[in-house]
């Protein structure tokens, strides 16, 4: 029979099991080597014992010939535990932020599409790993989330994502591995010293380690203060950013500019993450920040990859980056179900057709109910809504005549005397 494997390997996997709520499944992010491949072995041990459902996800980049063999690697060790395995083949676009990275916001894209709301995903990191990521962030030149390196749990979309073996060492592993002869599948490209982190792998850290034994255990320990620290600024960011918001995606610019320059960049990078958008690199930040104090009149935009912001009369708008409209119209029958650019209209009208719908072209009057005519410009400015989302309204028209101004898919902001427009039920 084979060795029961070192306890502290299973307690932590008991652990991290105790935090998955009951029917809830785990998945082993499973890549076919050595710590993926034993992170599976001994959680189908421990979720057999507690009597929780386990399955295997493994991503199949196609960046390398043995890609296959990994694939078939997983598929035989699966097959042997009675696992459950997915497959799922990727697209990895290289040009965006180099191979790593887009390989892994493919392998997370994947993780996202396939493991259902709610699961946990084991991720077969460790401490070795831990320091390696910190010391890439020491030279990139980071910040504090940085410094913090790999979180031990993340919530992202619906998903809990659990790294188990943070505290354990590659060593630990291989030995627990070998102990019950493991198989695994070597990947070639751990070898290249090209990447920055086989480089930290086979070189740096194994020098550093023969002067300092202690320094993985120092380093997690490192990124550890770091995320608590991360954590607490966090935390207080969120309170202040209550007594500034303005609105969902909004805050009061003159009172965030009050504040000093590292207090601002704090807020706006915690706003950001609040409102789920990345966070802007920091020359952008230093631009967003000077731009806080621009005058009311002026429309400010700074944009950076996934997000842009807006000042516009005192306030700060975080948003993600609006597309470019093409010019557009359409024949309108007033029932719901029309496709706009914006989204399927929702919105129902009791004129008689044919009506027009189209973007805002400027000059446009409408008569309304008690208020007379009125120029929809006009309208607008009084109403404080911003230029950027002037320019994404439409327009019913009945030949020359204005009937009403709407944001598709249901919102409703002025109709004509005797006009109704009413969201669609049912």
């Amino acid at each position: 029979m084979a060795p029961r494997p070192p306890e502290p390997l299973e307690r932590l996997l008991n652990d991290a099991l105790a935090e998955t709520p009951p029917g809830r499944s785990i998945w082993v992010a499973l890549s076919g080597g050595l710590d993926s491949s034993l992170l599976l072995l001994l959680a189908s041990r421990v979720c057999r014992q507690a009597g929780r459902p386990l399955h295997a996800i493994h991503v199949h980049h196609g960046l390398q010939a043995a890609a296959d063999d990994f694939a078939v690697h997983c598929q035989t060790l699966c097959e042997s535990l009675e696992v459950p395995l997915t497959v799922v083949h990727v697209a990895v676009d290289s040009g965006k932020g180099g191979i790593e990275a887009a390989a892994r916001e493919a392998r997370y894209a994947a993780f996202r599409a396939q493991v259902p709301k709610g699961d946990d995903i084991w991720l077969a990191q460790h401490q070795d790993d831990q320091a390696e990521t910190l010391l890439l962030a020491v030279l990139r030149g980071s910040g504090l989330r940085g410094l913090a390196g790999m979180p031990y749990r993340r919530e992202s979309e619906g998903l809990c994502f659990i790294r188990p073996w943070l505290s354990i060492g590659r060593e630990q592993l291989e030995t627990c591995a070998r102990e019950r002869d493991l198989r695994w599948c070597e990947d070639p490209t751990n070898r290249d010293l090209t990447f920055d982190r086989n480089r930290l792998r086979h070189e740096v850290l194994p020098a550093v380690k023969a002067r300092w034994p202690k320094a993985g255990d120092a380093l997690a320990q490192s990124a550890a203060h770091a995320s608590e620290a991360d954590a607490l600024l966090g935390e207080y960011a969120r309170a202040e950013l209550e007594t500034l918001r303005l609105g969902e995606a909004c805050l009061d610019a003159a009172a965030l500019s009050a504040h000093a320059h590292p207090r601002q960049r704090l807020l706006i990078r915690t706003f950001c993450q609040a409102l789920h958008l990345p966070t802007p690199p920091r020359r952008r930040l230093e631009t967003l920040v000077v731009q806080l104090g621009a005058a009311a009149d002026a429309s400010v935009c700074v944009a950076w990859p996934g997000a842009e912001a807006r000042v516009w009369r005192r306030r700060l708008y975080l948003m993600a980056p609006l597309e470019p409209l093409a010019a557009w119209q359409a024949t309108w029958n007033g029932q719901p179900g029309l496709v706009t650019p914006l989204g399927t209209l929702e919105l129902a009208m009791n004129a008689r057709a044919p009506l027009t719908l189209c973007w805002r072209q400027g000059g446009e009057i409408i008569t309304l109910a008690k208020r007379g005519r009125r120029d929809v410009k006009r309208l607008l400015q009084e109403a404080g809504i911003p230029p950027w989302e002037r320019e994404r309204l439409v327009m019913i028209m009945q030949g020359q005549t204005c009937l009403g101004v709407i944001q598709p898919p249901a919102r409703v902001l002025w109709q004509a005397a005797g006009v109704i427009i009413s969201r669609a039920t049912g």
